[in-house]
């Protein structure tokens, strides 16, 4: 085992030229960040969730209610054993085949077996309530932590002047208000990782694992290395989009149509210009370029930038079905239900959204960050979910 974290924890990979872990070990005069620090997260996750679940309880629901957020789920398909038997142990989607089949056995006509399968598919997707009630949360603490990221980072050399990010490294001392900006960042994540998989469900899972891995890894990553002022400007950075996104879902979720078109036009905005313009321009440059310069070069780096280059290319991907989205919404009057991967887990009842309500129905997104937590969750569910 000893071996095993000695070659793991290889100097040669993880800092600069002839710079040693024992040189940035905490002293009384100046704290770096540990590897050991980071243990904290997982405690902190638990709490965080603990506190969501309080929050959502307590506070969310009561608003969601006051709000007249729909409470109720969708309708019950009416109980059939032949047909239960036959979602449950075959297929939630039969084909025409087995539609003329189930017709001819149960003297139904076909639309009614189509109806049954469609109601009993839609009975296992989450109510209104809980999804408003996921999103208020987040909304919430993504609003706390972007405050709190934007009143540190306005008294730091480093938010004007990316140069001053490298400035010193790796002998840059470990300030407690990043240590709890970071620890708390790194926990909101790992309880998302945690609780997606008993979150409200979407279409893009895979990708939003993909991304909380990604997330979770640049956090740890540089947070070992000390790269902790680039990564305090990515997290605020990312921030800012998720806020409005979550708005843009609360404001769907209690049908304020006009609010919640105006916060998904505000969204798009924000986060097109934040992960196609300033991430790029900024973060990238000075990761790839700025600290090349002041540095040089060590594999840890490139690593980093890896892992930096993984998450613009998701950021590609998420503004790309944005722009799509919105121009369907505006240009032909309604989203196609399968037009992007990422749809969330949405009522099938209907095939087409009306044009006065093609805008309203695009904002029921996920998260992030994503984001996100950061994180573009765009969504096109139809107007027989949420109306």
């Amino acid at each position: 085992m000893a071996g095993i974290l000695a070659w793991f924890w290889n100097e040669r990979f993880w800092l600069p030229h002839n710079v040693t872990w024992a040189d940035l070990q905490s002293t009384e005069e100046a704290a770096f960040p540990q590897a050991e620090d980071l243990y904290l997260a997982f405690p902190l996750a638990f709490c965080i969730f603990m506190i969501r679940l309080l929050f959502e309880r307590f506070i969310a629901k009561p608003c969601a209610l006051g709000l007249k957020v729909q409470a109720n789920g969708p309708q019950k398909a009416q109980p059939n054993a032949i047909l239960e038997k036959v979602f449950t142990a075959i297929t939630k989607h039969p084909d025409e085949k087995r539609l003329e089949g189930l017709s001819k056995q149960l003297d139904w006509d076909v639309r009614s077996i189509q109806r049954w399968f469609r109601q009993r598919r839609n009975q296992e997707k989450p109510s209104t309530l809980r999804k408003f009630c996921e999103s208020m949360w987040r909304f919430t603490f993504y609003l706390y932590i972007f405050t709190y990221g934007v009143r540190f980072l306005k008294k730091t050399p480093w938010l004007w002047n990316t140069r001053q990010c490298w400035s010193g490294y790796p002998y840059q001392p470990l300030m407690p208000d990043l240590h709890y900006y970071y620890i708390v960042e790194l926990s909101f994540y790992w309880s998302l990782m945690f609780s997606q998989f008993i979150d409200v469900k979407r279409k893009d899972f895979g990708i939003m694992f993909t991304h909380h891995i990604v997330t979770v890894t640049l956090i740890t990553f540089s947070y070992v290395t000390n790269l902790t002022r680039v990564g305090t400007l990515i997290l605020c950075l990312h921030d800012a989009a998720d806020i409005v996104l979550e708005a843009a879902k609360m404001a769907n979720y209690c049908k304020c149509q006009k609010l919640s078109d105006l916060l998904f036009l505000t969204f798009a905005v924000v986060f097109i210009v934040s992960r196609l313009g300033i991430y790029p321009l900024w973060i990238l440059n000075t990761t790839l370029f700025e600290l090349y310069e002041a540095l040089g070069n060590f594999p840890a780096l490139w690593v980093f930038n890896v892992l930096l280059i993984v998450l613009q290319i998701l950021h590609c991907f998420w503004s790309y079905l944005i722009i799509k989205a919105a121009y369907k919404a505006i240009s032909k009057g309604k989203v196609a239900k399968d037009a992007r991967s990422d749809v969330e887990s949405s009522s099938d009842e209907e095939e087409t959204v009306p044009r006065s309500k093609a805008l309203h129905s695009t904002v029921t997104t996920n998260g992030t960050s994503g984001a996100n937590g950061t994180n573009g969750y765009l969504t096109g569910a139809t107007s027989s979910e949420e109306h």
